[in-house]
């Protein structure tokens, strides 16, 4: 009897050990999410999950109220399951973009070869992707706004890379419904020139490019942080205009645009830094005139390229000081070769040389060695 009461008394103590033992053990979590971190772009997200990536674009354009979010596999994989606004199959062979601005990305990336179809090619600047539309690899699809779905749909691309002010674009709905996704781009969005950079981190999980795209953006970062640390050394921060007249209107970057913050990296006084506007400010010649006559520097004065270009179109201009002192200063002369303007093509990819053009022309002799890429004076 007492062997008997041995027996179960051992048994009870295994049996409370073996369940103390499973209470304690950590379960194996299988759902992994890493989330990449992304130090300037505030306008997308890249998660890493099990099997697959998700991109979620929280702002494809200003206002918009909901978040697209885009799965991406590896092709011969299972395909995610849940509730997406595109799945796609990676790596990417045949892609239509539909801005100037995502063309520095895929060839940054290597990936040029991809690109399928593009609306208004006229206005690629890049001789690597303007070669490739001259011997027929890119066709032509057309105006952005009405996009030529049959070209499209015959061109049968794994994904299109779109732009857009709202959500009411019907080219882009009667594309998915003929099955091929359309992924929202929102770089334009970012308020900050880094932010825009950093969306070269958007396009490399369409082609397993992460570890690419993350050494592209460090170096262009570092380029840029160590441009301005020069610039914040320089004693002298000159007062500086932007825009121009249009149509009795004038158009010049708010106080909150990105242009703005070139100019305050640049260690220069611009002059409506203090308005909250994001985009660009509207006002009168007056207003202008009255508040920028004696600025120091005129940056980026619309589509004029010489100065009796200017007065011929306005005469009122030869009164302001950057006029008289030959200090204005345009990225409107850097061309490619059907004429279409390289500045908006590259300018977000490459923040590094805009701001180090800037402080070239806003304090001269501080960056002796270097030659301006996107800004030149006036004729």
């Amino acid at each position: 009897m007492k062997t008997i009461k041995l027996l179960k008394y051992t048994l009870v103590i295994f049996l409370s050990l073996g369940i103390f033992s499973c209470t304690t053990k950590p379960k194996e979590n299988k759902n992994t999410t890493t989330t990449e971190q992304l130090n300037h772009a505030a306008s997308f997200q890249i998660e890493k999950r099990d099997g697959y990536t998700l991109i979620t674009v929280t702002r494809p354009w200003p206002g918009a109220t909901k978040s697209y979010a885009y799965a991406l596999y590896p092709k011969g994989k299972t395909k995610p399951k849940g509730t997406f606004d595109a799945v796609i199959a990676t790596p990417v062979e045949k892609i239509v973009v539909t801005s100037t601005t995502h063309i520095p990305a895929l060839e940054a990336l290597g990936v040029e070869n991809t690109l399928i179809g593009f609306p208004d090619t006229k206005y690629i600047s890049s001789p690597k992707t303007r070669a490739r539309i001259d011997a027929g690899n890119v066709k032509e699809l057309g105006i952005n706004e009405s996009i030529n779905t049959e070209v499209i749909i015959d061109l049968n691309p794994e994904v299109i890379i779109g732009f857009a002010i709202d959500s009411k674009n019907e080219t882009y709905a009667t594309i998915e419904k003929a099955g091929i996704p359309v992924v929202y781009n929102g770089d334009w969005t970012e308020e900050t020139p880094l932010g825009k950079a950093e969306w070269i981190k958007f396009f490399a999980p369409f082609f397993n490019k992460e570890a690419t795209a993350d050494s592209i953006f460090n170096a262009i970062a570092n380029n840029y942080v160590e441009a301005k640390k020069i610039a914040a050394t320089t004693t002298n921060q000159p007062t500086v205009l932007s825009g121009a007249m249009f149509r009795d209107i004038w158009n010049l970057p708010g106080g909150k645009s990105w242009m703005a913050q070139y100019i305050k990296d640049a260690h220069a006084d611009y002059i409506w830094k203090d308005t909250q506007t994001t985009g660009s400010l509207t006002l009168n010649f007056e207003t202008v005139y009255e508040k920028g006559a004696d600025a120091d520097f005129w940056i980026g004065p619309g589509q004029f390229t010489g100065y009796k270009q200017m007065t011929a179109d306005n005469g009122a201009y030869a009164d302001f000081k950057a006029f008289k002192n030959k200090s204005i200063f345009t990225f409107s002369k850097t061309v490619g070769a059907t004429g279409g303007l390289l500045y908006y093509e590259l300018e977000p990819s490459r923040p590094d040389l805009v701001l180090k053009d800037l402080i070239y022309y806003l304090h001269p002799g501080t960056l002796t060695n270097y030659e301006p890429f996107f800004f030149k004076p006036l004729d």
